[in-house]
C-alpha cells in the first residue's frame, strides 16, 4: 500500500515534543494539535498526494446561561491518500464534533464548524498509526503534565463483563448504560474519560452519568474522586 519509507515513518514512535496537554480543573489530557497533524501528513504522504472531503451536519443550537449562542456540528471526514501517479492508495473515514460558543450566531457557527472539521481530520488520520496520535491511546505511554507527573498514567481501558455494577481499580460506579450503547470508560490520571463512536449524539446518556465535556480535547471527563459521591 505505502512505500517502504512511508511505512517505516508511520511506525516510528511518536515524538513526545509534539504531544500537547491541557489541564482543566484536575484533569490532564494529551493530544496533537490540528496544524501538527496536517504538517505530518504533508511530510509523510507529500504535498498534493493526500486530500480530504467533509460533510457538515448541524447537531444542536441553543443558548447558555450567559446568553451566548452554543452551536454544535458533526463533520463526516473522508481522507484519501494517493501515490506519486496520483492513483488512490487508500481512503479512511471518521466523524468529528465541534462546539462554537459566541455572542453572535455567525461566530458560533464558524467556531463549531471549524472545530468539527479539525476534529474529524485528526480522528481520521489517527487510523494511519503512531505519527497521527494513535499511540496516545497505548497503555504504556505516560501523558505529559506539569502537575504531579508521577501520578498520571496513560488511559487504561476498563472492560465491563456484565451489565451489573463495574468494580475495577478506581471505577466502582455502574456505567453499564454507557457500555450498552457502545461506549467505553477509560482511566486517565486522576480522571475517567469516555470514548466511542458517535459520542456527541449520546451526550444525554453521558451527562446522566456525571461526565463533563472538554471542548479543547474533545473528551467527556469526570474526576475519580467524584466516584465516592
Amino acid at each position: 500500500m505505502f512505500n517502504d519509507k512511508q511505512s517505516q515513518v508511520l511506525a516510528y514512535e511518536l515524538d513526545s515534543s509534539r504531544i500537547k496537554s491541557r489541564s482543566k480543573g484536575n484533569i490532564t489530557l494529551s493530544y496533537l494539535e490540528g496544524f501538527d497533524i496536517i504538517e505530518t501528513a504533508n511530510r509523510i504522504f507529500g504535498y498534493g498526494n493526500w486530500d480530504y472531503s467533509t460533510k457538515l451536519e448541524l447537531v444542536s443550537q441553543e443558548q447558555n446561561q450567559n446568553q451566548n449562542n452554543v452551536i454544535c456540528y458533526r463533520a463526516l471526514v473522508n481522507v484519501v491518500v494517493h501515490d506519486l501517479s496520483h492513483s488512490k492508495l487508500v481512503s479512511r473515514e471518521d466523524v468529528g464534533f465541534g462546539t462554537g460558543i459566541a455572542k453572535t450566531l455567525a461566530d458560533a457557527h464558524e467556531g463549531g464548524a471549524k472545530e468539527a472539521v479539525t476534529d474529524g481530520i485528526k480522528r481520521t488520520l489517527r487510523s494511519f498509526g503512531n505519527q497521527f496520535g494513535n499511540s496516545l491511546y497505548s497503555k504504556s505511554r505516560q501523558p505529559q503534565s506539569n502537575q504531579q507527573p508521577a501520578q498520571l498514567q496513560q488511559p487504561q481501558q476498563q472492560h465491563i463483563q456484565t451489565p451489573n455494577t463495574h468494580v475495577q481499580n478506581n471505577i466502582p460506579q455502574d456505567y453499564s448504560s454507557l457500555y450498552n450503547i457502545g461506549l467505553t470508560i477509560m482511566e486517565q490520571g486522576q480522571n475517567l474519560v469516555v470514548i466511542g463512536d458517535d459520542i456527541f449524539s449520546k451526550k444525554d446518556s453521558i451527562k446522566a452519568c456525571g461526565f463533563r465535556w472538554d471542548g479543547a480535547t474533545k473528551m467527556w471527563y469526570k474526576a475519580l474522586e467524584q466516584q465516592a459521591a
